[in-house]
Parts: C-alpha cells; structure tokens; sequence
C-alpha cells in the first residue's frame, strides 16, 4: 500500500491530508475555499486517487497562505507515495477539453520539481481566489513532488480552463503515479530520481 498520511501545522494553517495513489477517486476535501475545494474535488476524481483533506486557514487574512500550504502538502504526499519510483510509469500526460476551453498537461514525476504554466484568465479573481494564486498552488505542489510539469490552456470562459488544467493535472498524475506492470525497476537510465 502507498497510503499516504501527512499533516502540517504552521501559524497560518493546519492541514491534514490522506493520499492513495492506488484508490478509485474517493474524494473529501474542506479548506474553508469552496471554489478551491471542486477544482481538488476534480482532480482527484479525475486521477483516480483517493484524496482527503481537511485545512483550517488565516482565511481572514486571505486564501493564500491556505491555497499555497495545501498545495505543499499533495506535493509532500506524492513525493512520499512514489518513494523512489520503483515500478511506476513516471511519465504521463492529459489534454481535457471543457466546452470552449482546452487544457494540456504533460508530467514526469522523476524527482525533479519544475513548472511551465502557459494560460490566463481574464478575470482577475475566480470564486473569490485571485487567478495568479493557481499557478502558485501547482508551483508548490511540483516544488515539493520533484514533478516537472507542463500545463497550458486557453478558452473564454475562466471557471471552464480552470477546471480543465485541474482535471488534466489529476489525470496525468494518477497515471504517471500508477505502477507500470511491465517492470519493477526505477524508470531511470540514471538508475535513480
């Protein structure tokens, strides 16, 4: 079982998140953020990982602080859930379209964490989140992972490419986390992540 438990507590937030890289999608997640909740909601459901999350956050200050720890946190957790990637495919990638909008994700979950994210909004909030606080959020995630990904949308409608980069990110990782079947080894030429 890679069944991963984790929690963190700081003076800005308290977080405490279970991930199973080989769960059906079983999602339950409060931050005290509803529109960040779906967009985890869908990942996850998506990626066909269980996810559950519960983050108490200086909310009065604003959602950063919460968006960014979280984000740590899954990032924490895939890290841990991978080890040293024996046996996992390591590469995936996704491109979901949502009505108008498209997203594309292409992931490598070898230990090291870069981000390329191509897309803006065209509003300056989205449910009460400002837009730049996304980019950060998969920032922190792919920080803590080791995960390189690349994520690019485009469309009209903000809630629509939004839910999209999200849902794409939670397909290629549950697919790039799932173990490969067809080698135990590390899928590394180096030997190692």
């Amino acid at each position: 079982m890679r069944n991963v438990t984790l929690a963190r507590e700081t003076t800005e937030t308290t977080i405490a998140l279970t991930l199973n890289p080989d769960g059906t999608g079983k999602v339950s997640v409060e931050t005290g953020i509803p529109f960040f909740d779906h967009m985890l909601t869908g990942m996850a459901k998506h990626g066909g990982f269980d996810l559950t999350c519960r983050a108490k956050g200086d909310l009065g200050v604003d959602c950063h602080h919460t968006i960014e720890d979280v984000g740590i946190v899954i990032g924490d957790a895939v890290k841990q859930a991978i080890g040293d990637g024996r046996g996992i495919r390591r590469f995936a990638h996704a491109i979901i379209p949502m009505d108008e909008s498209l997203a594309q994700v292409a992931l490598d979950c070898g230990g090291r964490g870069y981000l390329v994210y191509t897309g803006m909004f065209g509003n300056k909030t989205l449910g009460n989140i400002p837009s730049d606080l996304f980019e950060h959020f998969f920032y922190s995630l792919c920080m803590h992972a080791g995960i390189t990904a690349h994520i690019t949308f485009s469309g009209r409608n903000d809630h629509h490419q939004c839910e999209a980069a999200f849902k794409a990110f939670g397909i290629a990782l549950g697919d790039a986390m799932a173990k490969s079947g067809k080698s135990k080894s590390i899928p590394s030429t180096k030997g190692t992540f």
